[in-house]
Protein backbone atom coordinates (compact mmCIF):
# COMPACT_ATOMS: atom_id res chain seq x y z
CA UNK A 1 0.00 0.00 0.00
CA UNK A 2 1.39 3.44 -1.10
CA UNK A 3 0.96 6.54 1.12
CA UNK A 4 -2.00 7.87 -0.74
CA UNK A 5 -3.61 4.68 -0.86
CA UNK A 6 -2.92 4.50 3.20
CA UNK A 7 -4.42 8.06 4.05
CA UNK A 8 -7.33 7.46 1.54
CA UNK A 9 -7.59 4.38 3.85
CA UNK A 10 -7.46 6.45 7.05
CA UNK A 11 -10.47 9.88 5.85
CA UNK A 12 -12.22 6.12 5.10
CA UNK A 13 -11.68 4.58 8.17
CA UNK A 14 -12.40 8.55 10.33
CA UNK A 15 -15.85 9.02 8.29
CA UNK A 16 -17.12 5.61 9.34
CA UNK A 17 -16.35 5.92 12.56
CA UNK A 18 -18.01 9.33 12.74
CA UNK A 19 -20.65 7.54 11.67
CA UNK A 20 -21.31 4.58 14.02
CA UNK A 21 -20.87 7.26 16.90
CA UNK A 22 -23.68 9.60 15.09
CA UNK A 23 -21.03 11.91 15.20
CA UNK A 24 -20.76 14.63 12.37
CA UNK A 25 -17.73 14.67 9.63
CA UNK A 26 -16.88 18.24 10.73
CA UNK A 27 -16.26 16.46 14.08
CA UNK A 28 -13.90 14.42 12.73
CA UNK A 29 -12.23 15.97 9.46
CA UNK A 30 -8.68 15.90 8.88
CA UNK A 31 -7.22 18.99 6.90
CA UNK A 32 -4.84 18.73 4.41
CA UNK A 33 -2.18 19.98 6.69
CA UNK A 34 -2.49 17.31 8.90
CA UNK A 35 -1.91 14.50 5.88
CA UNK A 36 1.67 16.17 5.50
CA UNK A 37 2.93 16.07 8.64
CA UNK A 38 1.84 12.38 9.36
CA UNK A 39 3.34 11.56 5.55
CA UNK A 40 6.54 13.13 6.74
CA UNK A 41 6.78 10.92 10.02
CA UNK A 42 6.49 7.87 8.21
CA UNK A 43 9.44 6.15 7.54
CA UNK A 44 10.60 5.56 4.35
CA UNK A 45 10.82 1.58 3.26
CA UNK A 46 13.02 0.16 0.78
CA UNK A 47 9.92 0.28 -2.01
CA UNK A 48 9.59 3.68 -1.26
CA UNK A 49 13.38 4.76 -1.09
CA UNK A 50 15.32 5.81 -4.46
CA UNK A 51 19.10 6.73 -5.53
CA UNK A 52 19.90 10.26 -6.39
CA UNK A 53 20.11 10.29 -10.45
CA UNK A 54 23.36 11.57 -11.42
CA UNK A 55 24.12 15.16 -12.59
CA UNK A 56 24.03 14.92 -16.23
CA UNK A 57 25.42 18.43 -16.77
CA UNK A 58 24.09 21.39 -19.59
CA UNK A 59 23.23 19.73 -22.53
CA UNK A 60 20.93 21.07 -25.98
CA UNK A 61 20.04 19.87 -29.05
CA UNK A 62 22.37 19.77 -32.31
CA UNK A 63 19.93 19.92 -35.13
CA UNK A 64 16.67 21.84 -35.79
CA UNK A 65 14.75 20.89 -39.21
CA UNK A 66 11.87 22.67 -40.91
CA UNK A 67 10.24 22.82 -43.85
CA UNK A 68 10.65 26.10 -46.29
CA UNK A 69 8.52 25.50 -49.08
CA UNK A 70 9.94 23.03 -51.02
CA UNK A 71 13.27 22.64 -49.24
CA UNK A 72 14.16 21.52 -46.29
CA UNK A 73 16.58 23.66 -43.97
CA UNK A 74 18.26 22.26 -40.73
CA UNK A 75 20.11 24.43 -39.22
CA UNK A 76 22.92 22.68 -36.70
CA UNK A 77 25.18 24.00 -33.58
CA UNK A 78 28.62 23.49 -34.91
CA UNK A 79 29.60 24.71 -31.15
CA UNK A 80 28.82 27.00 -28.22
CA UNK A 81 31.43 29.05 -25.93
CA UNK A 82 31.08 31.50 -23.23
CA UNK A 83 32.84 34.59 -23.95
CA UNK A 84 33.94 37.13 -20.60
CA UNK A 85 33.67 40.92 -21.13
CA UNK A 86 30.93 41.03 -23.61
CA UNK A 87 30.85 44.92 -23.79
CA UNK A 88 34.48 44.80 -24.99
CA UNK A 89 33.18 43.42 -28.47
CA UNK A 90 29.41 44.87 -28.32
CA UNK A 91 28.76 48.50 -27.85
CA UNK A 92 32.13 49.81 -28.60
CA UNK A 93 30.91 53.60 -28.93
CA UNK A 94 28.51 53.06 -25.79
CA UNK A 95 29.15 53.85 -22.28
CA UNK A 96 29.48 51.64 -19.89
CA UNK A 97 26.43 52.69 -17.51
CA UNK A 98 24.16 52.59 -21.76
CA UNK A 99 25.91 48.98 -21.96
CA UNK A 100 24.37 47.79 -18.34
CA UNK A 101 21.10 49.52 -18.97
CA UNK A 102 20.41 47.76 -22.19
CA UNK A 103 21.50 44.36 -20.78
CA UNK A 104 19.82 45.00 -17.37
CA UNK A 105 16.21 45.73 -19.41
CA UNK A 106 16.86 42.44 -21.26
CA UNK A 107 18.15 40.31 -18.51
CA UNK A 108 21.45 39.31 -19.65
CA UNK A 109 24.61 39.85 -17.76
CA UNK A 110 27.65 42.07 -18.62
CA UNK A 111 30.30 40.10 -17.65
CA UNK A 112 30.23 37.12 -19.84
CA UNK A 113 27.74 36.37 -22.80
CA UNK A 114 27.37 32.74 -24.58
CA UNK A 115 28.14 32.66 -27.99
CA UNK A 116 26.55 30.18 -30.57
CA UNK A 117 27.87 28.84 -34.28
CA UNK A 118 25.00 28.09 -36.13
CA UNK A 119 25.91 26.69 -39.86
CA UNK A 120 22.46 25.98 -42.10
CA UNK A 121 22.01 23.01 -44.06
CA UNK A 122 19.68 23.22 -47.40
CA UNK A 123 18.37 20.21 -48.86
CA UNK A 124 16.80 21.78 -52.15
CA UNK A 125 15.30 18.49 -53.32
CA UNK A 126 18.41 18.21 -55.83
CA UNK A 127 20.76 19.19 -53.65
CA UNK A 128 22.59 19.46 -49.97
CA UNK A 129 23.40 23.31 -49.72
CA UNK A 130 26.14 23.84 -47.03
CA UNK A 131 26.09 27.44 -45.37
CA UNK A 132 29.61 28.00 -43.54
CA UNK A 133 31.06 25.11 -41.48
CA UNK A 134 31.73 26.21 -38.04
CA UNK A 135 35.05 26.57 -35.99
CA UNK A 136 36.67 22.91 -37.06
CA UNK A 137 35.83 19.83 -39.02
CA UNK A 138 34.54 17.78 -35.84
CA UNK A 139 31.84 20.26 -34.75
CA UNK A 140 30.21 20.41 -37.85
CA UNK A 141 30.72 16.77 -38.87
CA UNK A 142 29.42 16.08 -35.12
CA UNK A 143 26.35 18.21 -35.90
CA UNK A 144 25.25 16.98 -39.50
CA UNK A 145 25.80 13.07 -37.83
CA UNK A 146 23.24 13.80 -35.55
CA UNK A 147 21.09 15.37 -38.41
CA UNK A 148 21.72 12.35 -40.34
CA UNK A 149 24.14 13.43 -43.17
CA UNK A 150 27.27 12.57 -43.90
CA UNK A 151 30.19 15.05 -45.06
CA UNK A 152 30.57 13.17 -48.56
CA UNK A 153 26.28 14.37 -48.81
CA UNK A 154 27.12 17.40 -49.13
CA UNK A 155 27.37 19.05 -52.68
CA UNK A 156 27.64 22.46 -51.89
CA UNK A 157 29.53 24.74 -49.68
CA UNK A 158 28.97 28.09 -49.55
CA UNK A 159 30.83 30.40 -47.22
CA UNK A 160 29.34 33.83 -45.94
CA UNK A 161 32.37 35.47 -45.38
CA UNK A 162 35.95 34.19 -44.51
CA UNK A 163 36.19 34.90 -40.74
CA UNK A 164 37.85 31.72 -38.95
CA UNK A 165 34.69 30.27 -37.31
CA UNK A 166 32.59 30.00 -40.73
CA UNK A 167 35.55 28.53 -42.65
CA UNK A 168 37.48 26.68 -39.84
CA UNK A 169 35.28 23.15 -40.72
CA UNK A 170 36.67 23.32 -44.22
CA UNK A 171 39.48 21.28 -44.06
CA UNK A 172 41.48 19.46 -40.90
CA UNK A 173 45.33 20.80 -39.69
CA UNK A 174 46.40 18.25 -42.69
CA UNK A 175 44.54 20.16 -45.28
CA UNK A 176 42.57 17.29 -46.22
CA UNK A 177 38.99 18.68 -47.30
CA UNK A 178 36.06 17.98 -44.98
CA UNK A 179 33.25 18.36 -47.78
CA UNK A 180 35.30 15.79 -50.81
CA UNK A 181 32.48 16.22 -52.82
CA UNK A 182 31.56 19.49 -52.94
CA UNK A 183 32.09 22.79 -55.38
CA UNK A 184 32.37 25.33 -53.35
CA UNK A 185 30.51 29.10 -53.40
CA UNK A 186 31.44 32.49 -52.11
CA UNK A 187 30.86 36.42 -52.78
CA UNK A 188 33.68 37.73 -55.15
CA UNK A 189 34.59 41.03 -53.84
CA UNK A 190 34.95 38.85 -50.13
CA UNK A 191 37.45 36.49 -51.72
CA UNK A 192 39.17 39.14 -53.17
CA UNK A 193 39.08 41.31 -50.10
CA UNK A 194 41.28 38.35 -48.01
CA UNK A 195 43.46 37.27 -50.90
CA UNK A 196 47.06 38.23 -50.46
CA UNK A 197 46.10 39.65 -47.22
CA UNK A 198 48.18 36.95 -45.21
CA UNK A 199 45.78 35.56 -43.11
CA UNK A 200 46.59 32.45 -41.87
CA UNK A 201 43.46 31.30 -41.87
CA UNK A 202 42.14 32.01 -45.27
CA UNK A 203 45.20 30.63 -46.74
CA UNK A 204 45.24 27.36 -44.73
CA UNK A 205 41.40 26.48 -45.54
CA UNK A 206 40.36 28.32 -48.36
CA UNK A 207 43.40 29.26 -50.69
CA UNK A 208 43.73 24.93 -51.50
CA UNK A 209 39.96 24.85 -52.67
CA UNK A 210 40.01 28.34 -54.80
CA UNK A 211 39.92 26.31 -57.85
CA UNK A 212 36.57 24.26 -57.03
CA UNK A 213 35.23 27.67 -56.17
CA UNK A 214 32.48 30.01 -58.28
CA UNK A 215 32.26 33.50 -56.79
CA UNK A 216 29.08 35.84 -56.77
CA UNK A 217 28.24 39.85 -56.37
CA UNK A 218 25.13 40.24 -54.96
CA UNK A 219 22.04 39.06 -57.10
CA UNK A 220 23.99 36.05 -57.58
CA UNK A 221 22.54 32.69 -57.48
CA UNK A 222 23.64 29.13 -55.92
CA UNK A 223 21.10 27.30 -57.00
CA UNK A 224 16.95 27.69 -57.78
CA UNK A 225 15.93 29.91 -55.00
CA UNK A 226 19.17 30.71 -53.44
CA UNK A 227 20.33 34.43 -53.95
CA UNK A 228 22.96 36.20 -52.40
CA UNK A 229 22.12 39.60 -50.52
CA UNK A 230 24.96 42.15 -50.58
CA UNK A 231 25.32 42.91 -46.22
CA UNK A 232 28.81 44.43 -46.46
CA UNK A 233 30.92 45.95 -43.37
CA UNK A 234 31.10 42.87 -41.25
CA UNK A 235 33.72 41.97 -43.59
CA UNK A 236 34.90 43.49 -47.37
CA UNK A 237 32.30 41.63 -49.02
CA UNK A 238 30.01 39.80 -46.35
CA UNK A 239 26.91 37.62 -47.74
CA UNK A 240 23.52 36.88 -46.61
CA UNK A 241 21.37 34.31 -48.38
CA UNK A 242 17.94 34.55 -49.54
CA UNK A 243 16.09 31.15 -49.12
CA UNK A 244 13.20 31.34 -51.59
CA UNK A 245 10.61 28.33 -52.49
CA UNK A 246 6.86 27.96 -53.67
CA UNK A 247 6.23 31.79 -51.99
CA UNK A 248 7.87 31.00 -48.47
CA UNK A 249 11.16 32.82 -47.69
CA UNK A 250 13.79 32.57 -45.24
CA UNK A 251 17.10 34.75 -45.24
CA UNK A 252 20.55 32.66 -43.97
CA UNK A 253 21.78 36.00 -41.95
CA UNK A 254 25.44 34.86 -40.99
CA UNK A 255 27.30 37.69 -39.12
CA UNK A 256 25.49 41.10 -40.05
CA UNK A 257 24.20 40.99 -36.66
CA UNK A 258 25.52 39.18 -34.15
CA UNK A 259 23.88 39.66 -30.72
CA UNK A 260 20.34 39.55 -30.37
CA UNK A 261 20.40 42.92 -28.05
CA UNK A 262 22.86 44.02 -28.66
CA UNK A 263 22.79 44.18 -32.62
CA UNK A 264 19.52 44.33 -32.62
CA UNK A 265 18.11 47.28 -30.53
CA UNK A 266 21.27 49.21 -31.16
CA UNK A 267 21.95 48.42 -35.06
CA UNK A 268 24.56 51.64 -35.00
CA UNK A 269 26.52 50.24 -31.72
CA UNK A 270 29.91 49.03 -33.10
CA UNK A 271 30.76 45.45 -32.88
CA UNK A 272 34.64 44.62 -32.77
CA UNK A 273 34.77 42.41 -35.20
CA UNK A 274 33.16 44.30 -37.56
CA UNK A 275 36.03 45.93 -40.38
CA UNK A 276 34.34 48.44 -41.89
CA UNK A 277 31.78 49.34 -38.96
CA UNK A 278 29.92 52.50 -40.73
CA UNK A 279 29.34 50.11 -43.23
CA UNK A 280 28.22 47.54 -40.97
CA UNK A 281 25.70 49.51 -39.34
CA UNK A 282 23.99 50.43 -42.84
CA UNK A 283 23.89 46.61 -43.29
CA UNK A 284 22.64 46.02 -40.03
CA UNK A 285 19.74 48.64 -40.51
CA UNK A 286 18.83 47.80 -43.78
CA UNK A 287 18.23 44.46 -43.67
CA UNK A 288 16.69 44.68 -40.02
CA UNK A 289 14.10 46.93 -41.77
CA UNK A 290 13.31 44.65 -44.22
CA UNK A 291 12.89 41.84 -42.33
CA UNK A 292 10.82 43.23 -39.97
CA UNK A 293 8.56 44.89 -42.53
CA UNK A 294 8.49 41.90 -45.01
CA UNK A 295 8.08 40.00 -42.13
CA UNK A 296 10.41 37.03 -43.22
CA UNK A 297 12.16 34.59 -40.65
CA UNK A 298 16.03 34.61 -40.88
CA UNK A 299 18.64 32.11 -39.38
CA UNK A 300 21.03 33.79 -37.13
CA UNK A 301 24.62 32.10 -36.79
CA UNK A 302 25.22 33.52 -33.72
CA UNK A 303 21.31 34.05 -32.47
CA UNK A 304 20.38 32.23 -29.27
CA UNK A 305 20.45 28.66 -30.12
CA UNK A 306 18.35 27.19 -32.56
CA UNK A 307 18.81 30.56 -34.05
CA UNK A 308 15.64 31.02 -35.67
CA UNK A 309 13.38 33.66 -35.31
CA UNK A 310 11.31 37.59 -36.61
CA UNK A 311 13.13 41.17 -36.76
CA UNK A 312 10.00 43.32 -34.79
CA UNK A 313 10.62 47.38 -34.79
CA UNK A 314 10.69 48.77 -31.07
CA UNK A 315 11.62 52.41 -30.45
CA UNK A 316 14.68 53.10 -32.61
CA UNK A 317 15.91 50.02 -33.09
CA UNK A 318 14.55 46.55 -33.29
CA UNK A 319 13.54 43.75 -31.37
CA UNK A 320 14.35 39.60 -31.27
CA UNK A 321 11.15 37.04 -31.84
CA UNK A 322 12.30 33.60 -31.59
CA UNK A 323 10.46 31.62 -33.69
CA UNK A 324 7.71 29.40 -31.94
CA UNK A 325 5.59 26.85 -34.24
CA UNK A 326 5.63 28.94 -37.33
CA UNK A 327 7.71 26.78 -39.14
CA UNK A 328 6.28 23.55 -37.95
CA UNK A 329 2.71 24.79 -39.80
Amino acid sequence: MDQYQYFVRIVSVAETKSKENDMSVNETRIDRRALLAGAAALPMTASSAFAAADMLGMATTRFNRFGLGGFEVTALLAGTQTVENPHGIFGLNASDADFAAASAAANIPTNAAQFFFTPTVVNTGSELVLFDTGLNPAGITGALAEAGYTPDQVDVVVITHMHGDHIGGLADDAGTPTFPNARYVTGAVEFDGWDMSGNEGFEAKVRPLAEKMSFLDGGGSVAAGITAVEAFGHTPGHMAYMLESDGEGLLIAADFANHYVWSLAYPDWEVRFDMDKPAAAESRKTLLGMLASDKIPFIGYHMPWPALGYVEAKDSGYQYAPSSYQMML
